[in-house]
């Protein structure tokens, strides 16, 4: 067989490898090519990969959970938004949440000067309340109102960076709520106050306020559900009617007509920007505790309008440089303890158990309490050593018992406060020495009857000798009822008492008023027991009222708000005689000479008489002043309210003045009137029936001060109680 080329193929064999063990190259290696050998793996990224492995296993198991969480997050949120929004009432139904209605007060001529209670001023809605006050609300609270669905992650992000930046915690401070979530903090999720629950009301919305991550989570469902259910203006309605703008103000109406004297829809920039600045902490920015620093925070939020172009900058600097001021009834925050006192002496079934909103007429006179007020004031402010805390209290009332002014303590700060006037109850001292005369006229005694002025000394079962002294430690001897009285004097006052007996003097005391237990010993006739301004000041009253007792009061009517009519009137205090007209008359001349020649004489007005008496209790602890015009009765106690010893002061030292700048200011421009008592140099009495026949010296009127100056220069003037 030829082969072409002419050539016969060798024979094929294959190459073997080397003698040295090297691996053969693989047929389809490239030709001229050494296969490389395969690298040992370093341990890294044998770490690496495992890490990688095990980092996408947790993920797709975090996703595998994540996303069965989230959407049973979105079920849990969905059914709790859809419970709420089946509780939630009509819109409407959620403007007035008060468990109790308010108390608005009027003086006696008809004017505003108090409110008591959570207030509420009527319905407003953001299209009937000024503009500016929309606007201010929703700059200072949530600029983005209109445009989130109840919930803002930005804004509530930005408060907590805000919070922990400041050191506080992150729900310490600002929250980041919406409106929407601050309506939901109002509405307390749904939960309405029940009073049988044992706590009051403000406890109870401070609890639903307490901001937790429990219930910062619960607002979430309910502030879709009020989005869900109300339109955005009626959650602005909402929250603009029930916020809390101090002052017991529930809403912007009320707030308004609080501090400024009117409607929230005539607000000015200015007004509605210091409204909308209480939001964030009520009491503290309150414009009747600091005007200053309410118009200071008033400021902000005109920036804050500017800034969002609800102003112009013409328009904020024309309302910074005229702030909002408050009315005469909020500038003046006149007659916080009478406030007090006429909302406990109330029917409480009208103005505290009542959802109603009450109007009530009452006997307080400004011009009165603005007259107190500054008398104290100028008195302590120019006679007191610096730091002292000596308190004091007054009480002005007419003759029939209408309350016109009440003073009770050197602060005024509203209400609240202890009321010295009418809470507290203290030795009475000398003043109340007025009762044992009453009782010894009443039973025949006469103004000008001796009495001895001498050493006494009585026995006390059970307790021993007890020997009364006068203040000045000396001894007068025989001396008219007029004289003893007029100096004060203890023996006379003790004798009187033992004679006419301790039960007459009590039973003259209890008519007049004094409703407090009185002692049952011979210091009766002391002061040793106790009772309050009001009760004496009452009692003083019914003095000048002839003899008959009157009963402190202070309401005149109460009417619903909205009704012109009143449901409930009462016109005077006046009760029943307790002494004899004649007797009564006695006594109240008697009392003009402890202001003429006797204790009271720091007191003298120079346009018109007083009849007045002053007490200083044992050890100095107490001291009164209790006197009266032909118009008005005036009461003042100045003391410590820790029961210390006043130092240098009786009540006829620092008390008289006081009682004298009271009545200065109280009587300016009233006509002076004589007083209704008894004048010896016309008038005649039978003879006494009781006690020692006056002497022809002392039945002169001018021959018994002509006795008086003699014995003042012989034995000198006894020292004032």
């Amino acid at each position: 067989m030829g082969f072409r080329g002419g050539k016969k193929p060798g024979s094929v064999t294959p190459r073997r490898a080397p003698s040295g063990g090297g691996s053969q190259r693989p047929p389809d290696s490239p030709p001229g090519k050494k296969r490389r050998r395969k690298k040992k793996q370093p341990p890294r990224d044998i770490f690496s990969r495992a890490f990688r492995w095990l980092l996408g296993k947790i993920l797709r198991l975090l996703w595998w959970f994540g996303w069965r969480i989230g959407w049973l997050l979105v079920i849990v949120v969905g059914a709790m938004t859809g419970y709420y929004y089946v509780l939630l009432p009509p819109a409407v139904d959620q403007i007035d949440g008060r468990a109790r209605g308010s108390v608005t007060m009027l003086d006696k001529d008809g004017k505003v000067f108090a409110w008591r209670g959570a207030q509420f001023g009527g319905i407003i809605t953001p299209d009937t309340v000024s503009p500016y006050v929309k606007e201010a609300v929703i700059a200072t609270e949530d600029k983005r109102f209109y445009h989130h669905f109840g919930i803002s992650p930005r804004g509530i992000l930005s408060a907590i960076r805000i919070n922990l930046a400041a050191g506080r915690g992150p729900l310490q401070g600002n929250g980041g709520s919406t409106i929407t979530q601050q309506v939901a903090k109002i509405l307390c999720l749904g939960h309405n106050y029940q009073p049988s629950s044992g706590i009051s009301q403000r406890a109870f919305q401070a609890e639903c306020r307490r901001a937790t991550i429990g219930r910062k989570l619960m607002e979430v469902p309910f502030a879709f559900a009020l989005e869900l259910k109300y339109t955005k203006d009626q959650i602005l309605m909402i929250y603009l009617n029930r916020a809390y703008l101090g002052a017991g103000a529930q809403g912007f109406e009320a707030a308004s007509q609080r501090y400024f004297g009117k409607s929230a829809r005539d607000d000015t920039p200015a007004e509605a920007a210091l409204l909308a600045g209480l939001l964030v902490a009520p009491s503290y920015y309150a414009p009747t505790r600091n005007l200053a620093r309410a118009n200071a925070r008033a400021s902000v939020v005109l920036g804050l309008m500017q800034d969002q172009g609800y102003l112009t900058p013409a328009q904020v600097a024309a309302a910074r440089a005229n702030p909002a001021r408050l009315s005469g009834a909020a500038q003046s925050q006149a007659g916080g303890y009478f406030a007090d006192w006429a909302m406990e002496a109330a029917p409480s079934v009208f103005v505290k158990a009542s959802k109603a909103d009450v109007v009530m007429k009452t006997t307080f006179d400004p011009r009165i309490q603005q007259a107190a007020e500054d008398a104290l004031t100028s008195v302590f402010d120019s006679k007191l050593r610096k730091g002292s805390k000596a308190q004091a209290a007054i009480v002005v009332m007419s003759a029939d018992g209408a309350v016109r002014a009440m003073v009770g303590g050197r602060k005024l700060d509203g209400a609240g406060l202890f009321n010295r006037a009418t809470q507290a109850e203290r030795q009475t001292g000398s003043s109340f020495k007025p009762f044992v005369y009453a009782a010894a006229l009443d039973l025949g005694w006469r103004y000008d009857s001796i009495i001895d002025d001498t050493p006494l000394t009585i026995n006390i079962p059970g307790s021993g000798p007890w020997t009364p002294r006068d203040y000045s430690g000396k001894f007068l001897g025989p001396v008219s009822l007029t004289k003893a009285l007029a100096y004060s004097l203890n023996i006379p006052a003790v004798r009187l008492s033992e004679d006419v007996g301790r039960d007459a003097v009590r039973t003259v005391a209890h008519g007049f008023g004094i409703n407090s237990q009185l002692a049952t010993g011979p210091a009766l006739a002391l002061g040793a027991s106790e009772s309050s301004l009001l009760e004496m000041t009452g009692a003083y009253a019914g003095i000048l009222n002839g003899g008959t007792s009157v009963r402190p009061y202070g309401l005149l009517s109460l009417s619903l708000k909205g009704d012109k009519a009143p449901f409930m009137e009462q016109s005077v205090g006046m009760g029943e005689r307790v002494i004899s007209e004649q007797a009564d008359r006695e006594l109240i001349y008697m009392m003009s000479q402890v202001a003429k020649i006797g204790t009271a004489r720091r007191a003298q007005l120079p346009d018109r008489p007083i009849a007045a008496k002053t007490g200083t209790t044992q050890g100095a602890r107490d001291a009164w002043f209790i006197g009266f015009t032909a118009d008005y009765v005036a009461g003042v106690w100045m003391g410590y309210d820790d029961n210390s010893k006043l130092t240098g002061v009786t009540g006829g030292g620092l008390p008289a003045e006081i009682w004298k700048q009271t009545m200065l200011r109280v009587d300016k421009g009233v006509p002076p009137r004589p007083l209704p008592m008894f004048d010896p140099s016309r008038d005649t009495l039978p003879p006494a029936t009781r006690g020692q026949q006056p002497t022809p010296l002392a039945r002169d009127t001018q021959a018994h001060n002509i006795l008086t100056d003699v014995l003042g220069a012989i034995f000198g003037r006894p020292r004032r109680p």
